[in-house]
């Protein structure tokens, strides 16, 4: 954790999801309570598809709903996407971005995610922005090289701690069960913010990083205790609310 920021849980459910789960989304709407929400801000980001009925199935609690990824425009002829302002629109208030998946799987560049930022503060939302190095990059010591990089072209100027969260997720560790050790993503993270300090100044002080990559109830602790980390960003254990809050609630403990 770093000393006066709120840290940040974000559940990203991918493509999975359909109005059988909302079950599960009401469940973690009623275990997002006062209490909990003064040790930490959630949110959930579902498919698209369940966007309009997560934000009205959280509305009144502090569970907060957002989009896994945007158009750089605001409309047009896109067939299939969806722009920020239509995640708005649907109460959404936040929006991944650059996560590794739409990055190998569509060919996203750091041009296209500094553009899908930029679009998620044009409007009004805030963007978690993803970045993280392969296991190839890993294992030749490239790693900070890579995220340096990916700082520098995805982020675009002018960030600050109100409208973006930088999201750290190797890619050899989600969805394997892999992580790296503790020592590891404390030297990453305190590199992460360096870049940003260096960069945004008194912003990239107060810039949340979450970390990513097989976040689960049984290391959730251990995890968010390190210094610099300041939340996770959750695959597969947001799926099922009871993993889910139990990750959230570890900020009871840390």
């Amino acid at each position: 954790m770093t000393p006066d920021i709120k840290p940040f849980v974000a559940g990203n459910w991918k493509m999975n999801g359909q109005r059988d789960s909302l079950d599960q989304l009401a469940l973690m709407a009623r275990g997002v309570d006062e209490a909990l929400f003064d040790k930490v801000d959630v949110v959930v980001c579902p498919p698209a598809t369940l966007l309009y009925v997560a934000t009205t199935l959280s509305e009144d609690t502090p569970l907060m709903v957002g989009a896994q990824d945007c158009h750089r425009e605001a409309k047009g002829a896109h067939t299939g996407d969806v722009s920020a302002e239509m995640v708005a629109d649907c109460l959404g208030e936040f929006c991944i971005v650059g996560h590794s998946e739409r990055r190998t799987d569509h060919g996203e560049t750091d041009f296209h995610v500094a553009g899908k930022a930029q679009a998620c503060w044009r409007a009004g939302l805030t963007a978690i922005i993803c970045i993280g190095e392969t296991e190839a990059e890993y294992d030749s010591g490239r790693a900070e090289e890579v995220l340096g990089r990916q700082l520098a072209m995805s982020v675009p100027e002018g960030a600050t701690e109100k409208d973006t969260v930088i999201a750290y997720e190797p890619v050899w560790a989600i969805g394997t069960g892999k992580t790296p050790s503790p020592d590891d993503i404390r030297d990453i993270h305190a590199f992460i913010r360096d870049v940003l300090v260096e960069r945004f100044g008194g912003h990239g002080e107060r810039m949340r990083i979450l970390y990513g990559g097989s976040v689960k109830p049984d290391n959730a602790t251990e995890l968010l205790s390190v210094n610099n980390v300041d939340g996770a960003l959750v695959g597969g254990a947001s799926l099922k609310a009871q993993d889910f809050l139990a990750i959230c609630e570890s900020y009871r403990k840390v």
